[in-house]
């Protein structure tokens, strides 16, 4: 039980979906707590490629080891390959009484005095590689024992493996996905006019991303897998450029145009670069609020950029949680847009209905314009005039159309 708790503990085994990353940390926390617990010179798990075998993880108590995370060696040479296939033992207390260890070059080379060695058995049955541990001195006191430790730690370094095999696949599948997507000139861009409330003028749009390829699924899941593909911020610059190229291709009037944009990706990139070309005093960064923000003065830094080009910035999805407020306190946009979950049912909501009118008094305070979104209803444009809201976007106003089809509308193409 002792040698169990030593192993979990250091492998952290929680089960269940992990990343790749993670499982390397935690077969590297395995490795390191089991060659110590054994009091051995050097662990390591290796995999097998074909003639080779790879060092993936090396753990050592040594100033100069003879093996290193990464090299290769032959599949013919060392302990590995003779172990799985039954020619030595899996424990090796002194490789001076087993004739077959001391027939090994590396036995003398290296040295090797003690041998501990299992497979790594994926669920298919398939051997991955190997889990060893050696000493350049004999070691009387290993016992079956810790050849059973090892062989289950051993079952729960091929579990850590197939997860990672899984993730890369998964994340592999997103990256082709969201690859496919660009090559076919996606997403598409819609836009959905901003409307003053007084005298129902269009003032600007924003622009939404649309997917038509497979599989079918909502535009921020679309968003959500290109992050976990790491390709999220290739993915908003193509709904970025698709948006600019065809909204002031076809508009003529000063209709601002609105871009959604994730806090991580204004911070890792050049903006001023990415619209370069554009007329940006007619450009508006929509900020989203679902993301954690750790770095506040980076993020206003790298609006600070492109706000003295001309920019403007909102906050989007304000009043929805506590990262909105941050969002304002921390950024000091020029438009606060209202979520939609403070809209709805606001004419029936007295606590709505305080909280949008205290953002708004905060809008006059700084001279922030205020944008509802989701308005769908009379009732709710209605409550929304009467507690001095300026701007609004929702289907009862107006519905995402095409460039072309929206500078029709309102008599600017």
């Amino acid at each position: 039980m002792q040698q169990e708790s030593v192993v979990r503990g250091a492998l952290g085994w929680r089960g269940g979906e992990v990343d790749g990353a993670r499982c390397d940390q935690e077969v590297e926390s395995a490795l390191r707590a089991v060659r110590a617990h054994l009091g051995m010179e050097i662990g390591f798990v290796s995999e097998f490629m074909g003639h080779e075998r790879i060092f993936r993880h090396v753990d050592t108590s040594l100033a100069e080891p003879p093996i290193r995370a990464g090299h290769r060696l032959s599949m013919d040479e060392g302990y590995c390959r003779k172990v799985v296939e039954g020619m030595l033992p899996e424990l090796i207390p002194d490789t001076a009484l087993i004739p077959a260890a001391l027939e090994i070059p590396e036995t003398v080379l290296l040295p090797i005095g003690s041998h501990i060695s299992v497979p790594i058995r994926l669920s298919d049955g398939t051997i991955y590689g190997t889990f060893c541990c050696f000493s350049s001195l004999p070691d009387r006191s290993l016992s079956i024992r810790d050849l059973q430790m090892m062989r289950a730690v051993a079952d729960m370094v091929a579990a850590q493996v197939e997860a990672k095999v899984s993730s890369q696949k998964i994340q592999d599948s997103l990256k082709a996905r969201i690859f496919a997507a660009l090559a076919a000139g996606g997403p598409q861009m819609v836009y959905q006019p901003i409307v003053r409330l007084t005298d129902m003028a269009v003032v600007g749009v924003e622009a939404l991303a649309r997917f038509v390829g497979l599989p079918q699924q909502t535009p921020d899941r679309w968003f959500a897998d290109a992050d976990a593909a790491g390709m999220r911020g290739e993915l908003e610059f193509a709904a970025m450029r698709n948006a600019v190229r065809d909204f002031f291709s076809v508009s003529q009037e000063g209709l601002y145009l609105a871009l959604n944009i994730s806090p991580k990706i204004v911070m890792g990139s050049d903006l001023v670069a990415v619209l370069e070309g554009c007329p940006l005093e007619r450009i508006v960064l929509e900020l989203t609020e679902h993301e954690h923000v750790e770095d506040y003065d980076g993020l206003y830094r790298s609006l600070a950029r492109v706000r003295a080009r001309g920019v403007r910035i909102a906050v989007d999805d304000a009043g929805s949680g506590y990262a909105s407020l941050r969002h304002v306190l921390s950024i000091r946009p020029d438009i606060i847009k209202l979520d939609l979950s403070l809209t709805r049912a606001i004419e029936d909501d007295p606590v709505r209905q305080a909280l949008a009118a205290a953002i708004v008094a905060f809008g006059r305070h700084v001279s922030c314009k205020i944008v509802a979104e989701g308005i769908e209803t009379d009732s709710q444009l209605r409550a929304l005039r009467a507690l001095g809201v300026e701007h609004g976007q929702g289907y009862l106003l107006a519905k995402p159309a095409s460039a072309g089809d929206v500078m029709r509308m309102t008599g600017r193409a």
